[in-house]
């Protein structure tokens, strides 16, 4: 399994089948359920992960697979699929569109694709190592801001943030020509689409990152955690995604103050 071009197409047509099971969810009656995090999850984050499970379990018997919902096996395999089937759960059961569907393949534990879908939206976002970015089948690239300054910046969780790293928001409340708060995936993909400059995360698990890392990067621009270090399945959750090295080391040094 060498193909990448034709493992996207199937990742396309994962991400169809996702979109369809949420959306004949999305703003009806849900069962809510609180994990032991209190973090919710619904009725439709557990169909959407079994549709998409069944699916590769079709196609593709002996690779592994981590799921958000129904755990991980086969990680030591040498190409695993990685799936958040609702990224942003707390949108979708509050009629918020903005919720996604994260897919990322590793192979040997390097991401070369990464899929986000926008069921609400109609949009489908593909990223795949060495061959670009698209948007619904149209090319996509990253802005190409170099400077902080004049920087569109998006805040991910930044209630988590202030809690945790007051100093950290702090500074961040100062940057950028442009600020704005919001949650889950879809900064990440405005950014590869070249209308966000830079994304700051926090507190994400590898089914949150690992897409939108593949996604942004095959796009020209540049993730790596707050230390400046590429992720991986082991990486501590903290995220920042820039159009430009430039501009991602001027919001590193930020962080790191």
């Amino acid at each position: 399994m060498t193909d990448l071009t034709e493992l996207a197409r199937h990742a396309a047509q994962i991400s169809q089948v996702a979109a369809s099971v949420a959306m004949d969810h999305f703003r009806n009656p849900l069962n809510v359920e609180f994990k032991s995090d209190d973090s919710p999850v619904t009725q439709a984050d557990k169909a959407v992960e079994t549709v998409v499970r069944d699916y590769l379990g079709k196609h593709f018997p002996d690779d592994g697979i981590f799921g958000e919902e129904q755990g991980a096996e086969g990680l030591d395999n040498r190409y695993v699929w990685v799936i958040d089937p609702i990224d942003g759960t707390r949108s979708f059961l509050s009629g918020y569109p903005l919720f996604g569907f994260l897919l990322s393949l590793l192979e040997d534990g390097q991401s070369q694709i990464g899929v986000v879908g926008m069921p609400a939206l109609s949009e489908v976002y593909i990223g795949v190592a060495g061959q670009g970015a698209t948007m619904n089948g149209d090319p996509i690239v990253v802005s190409g801001q170099t400077r902080l300054d004049q920087a569109i910046l998006f805040v991910n969780e930044g209630d988590k943030i202030f809690d945790q790293h007051p100093q950290v928001f702090s500074r961040l409340m100062q940057a950028g020509q442009t600020r704005r708060f919001a949650y889950d995936c879809y900064p990440h993909a405005l950014l590869a689409a070249g209308y966000v400059d830079a994304v700051v995360d926090y507190d994400l698990q590898p089914y949150d990152y690992l897409a939108v890392s593949a996604l942004v990067e095959a796009a020209g621009g540049v993730v790596t955690d707050w230390d400046g270090e590429p992720l991986t399945l082991a990486s501590d959750g903290r995220v920042v995604s820039a159009a430009t090295p430039e501009l991602h080391q001027e919001v590193l040094t930020l962080i790191n103050q």
